[in-house]
Order: C-alpha cells, then structure tokens, then sequence
C-alpha cells in the first residue's frame, strides 16, 4: 500500500511517498525558517502564502523521487490539524482537489497522531502499550498509546509548549531563531548549574508549564544585564530546567502507570541533552526509550503517511468536506 502524505500545518510545506507504514519512499521538506528568522517567530500569513508557492512542485519532488505516479496511490493523507488555520488549509485544499481528480480516497490525519507514530518509520519500533511524550514548538504533552487510534491523555502544557518556550527565551537574549538549536549549542560551552532556574514540577498532575520559567530568564536579565560571555550559562541553565521537568515527568508516568517503553517525539526531541537525559533515566528504571532520527523529529510528512496508513486499512477515509482545525484534540 503506497500512500502520499502531505503536511502544512505550520511553517513547513512536506510531501513524502510511504509504503506499507514503514518504508519511506520520499520525504521532502521545505523550510520558511530564513522567512521568519526577521520577526522572531512565525507570522502566520506569511507562513500560509509561502506554502501556497511550494506545496505543487514539493509533491512533485515527492513523487519523482519516490518513481509513483498518482495512479499508484492507495490514499493521500493529509495533515488537518492542529495547527495554524492558514497553513492547514493549503495542504488540505490541495490534497482534496487532487483525491477529486485522480478518485483517490482521502485520510484526515492529527498531527500529533504523526508524532507518536513517526517511531514506526524507524527501525526500531515500539510494541503496545508505550508512553508517548510530544514535545514541539506547539505542544508539550504526554499520552498513553494502547494502538492504533487508542490514545489516552495524561498531562498537557498549561501555557507555553517546550519548544515555544526555547524560541522565546532566544529572543530575551538577543539570540537567532529557530531558538532550539541555538540554545542547544551555546549550552554546550555554558555550566547548568551556574542558574538555578525553577523547575515547575506540578506534583499533583501529569502536566507541565514554562510559563514561569521564561520569566525567571527574563527578571535575570532585567537584574544583572546582557554579558555576552554570560549568555552560555544562561543558555544552559535554562535548557537543563526544561530537561529536568521533561524528565521527571515522564519518570513519574512510568512509574505510576507500570509502563516500561516510552517515545519521545516532535522537534524538541531532537535536543541533544534531552535525549541524552532520556536514555540515562530509561537505562536507570529498566525502560525501553524510543527516540526518532532527528529528520523524523522535526514536522514532516511522511509520519503523516504513517499514521494514514492505519486509518486507510480500516476505510476510515474523510469526505471531501473534510475542513482544516487549528484546535483538534487527539
């Protein structure tokens, strides 16, 4: 079965070309990061224009690459939210006006479904039931997955998500977007323990906020200014308080509910502390951690068409009504 996946839910415009779940023919990813680097962030029209430039010859690049033709589709699965309205709207369009062309059938997919089965592209797979924790520029959450489709969830972010909270931070301190990767390697020459920044634990709960956290960095840049030598400790006092949280979370998740395979996915999974942190705590509690390659972490469409693929073998197919929401709970 070779399905088309197409993802537009933020800032990047992704086809990718699956075969049976596993074997990604194609996965091409077009990023807008230079578009946004200037505003610090994502503007979300500029976001939904750019992938109406980019999503024709992406799929294209898709398809060649993969050696498909559209006759050659068992399904298109497309990204329907959550996400940004606009950007969701031009993936969804398209993969319905072209479902309506070729009589394709058409997979509504969550994008946070993707996220926890990315892992089912990688070699290493996970067998039900697993822990799964999402952490991305939009969303911090942890669920139990008992199967395909079954998903409980745990605990969620009260404020902003982990990777928001990397972005935002970045920008207090005068450093490049997308904050993530640049906090992660100024972190590198900085001492974790030179801050104590809080740790918003949230003892009676599964869910996590970092709300506070980005005002802690915020006051101590306020109390003892911009030392640009200085900047290398903060960067890693902050990353090692996200970390500590993600951590101990999912720690606590493990233990309560008797689990002992946990995955880690979306773009802050890619964090080299945070893996490195992950895999010492499973280590330590005897857990099996799944961590994608760093090309899976990121938004991508082939995790799309991974997780469309279940949907396609049970012809839980969508209409072609099928609208885009920028709120979908899984």
């Amino acid at each position: 079965m070779i399905l088309l996946g197409i993802d537009t839910s933020c800032d990047d415009t992704s086809a990718s070309v699956v075969k049976d779940r596993t074997q990604i023919l194609s996965n091409i990813v077009s990023s807008q990061t230079d578009i946004h680097a200037k505003f610090g962030g994502i503007v979300p029209e500029l976001a939904s224009r750019r992938h109406i430039e980019m999503i024709v010859p992406i799929v294209n690049e898709a398809m060649q690459q993969a050696a498909v033709s559209f006759s050659d589709l068992a399904a298109v699965a497309v990204c329907h939210g959550p996400g940004l309205i606009g950007s969701l709207l031009v993936g969804c369009s398209f993969a319905k006006a072209v479902c309506f062309s070729q009589d394709v059938p058409l997979v509504g997919v969550n994008h946070l479904e993707g996220h926890i089965l990315s892992l089912f592209l990688e070699e290493k797979r996970p067998e039900f039931p697993f822990l799964s924790l999402i952490v991305s520029g939009g969303h911090t959450s942890l669920y139990i997955a008992e199967g395909y489709g079954k998903y409980t969830e745990l605990g969620r972010t009260r404020d902003d998500a982990a990777g928001e909270a990397f972005d935002k931070v970045s920008k207090l301190l005068g450093l490049e977007y997308p904050g993530g990767p640049v906090i992660d390697r100024l972190a590198r020459e900085g001492n974790p323990q030179a801050i104590r920044f809080p740790r918003a634990y949230l003892p009676e709960s599964f869910d996590f906020s970092f709300s506070g956290l980005k005002t802690a960095v915020l006051n101590h840049r306020m109390k003892h200014g911009m030392n640009p030598a200085h900047i290398p400790d903060i960067a890693a006092s902050f990353q090692s308080a996200v970390v500590d949280v993600l951590v101990r979370k999912s720690e606590w998740a493990i233990k309560k509910k008797g689990i002992k395979r946990l995955t880690l996915s979306g773009g802050v999974s890619a964090n080299s502390l945070l893996r490195m942190k992950m895999r010492e705590m499973g280590k330590d509690r005897g857990v099996e951690v799944y961590i994608p390659s760093k090309e899976l972490c990121t938004d991508n469409a082939a995790m799309i068409a991974a997780a469309g693929y279940h949907h396609a073998i049970e012809k839980d197919f969508a209409h072609l009504d099928l609208n885009p929401r920028a709120y979908l709970p899984l």
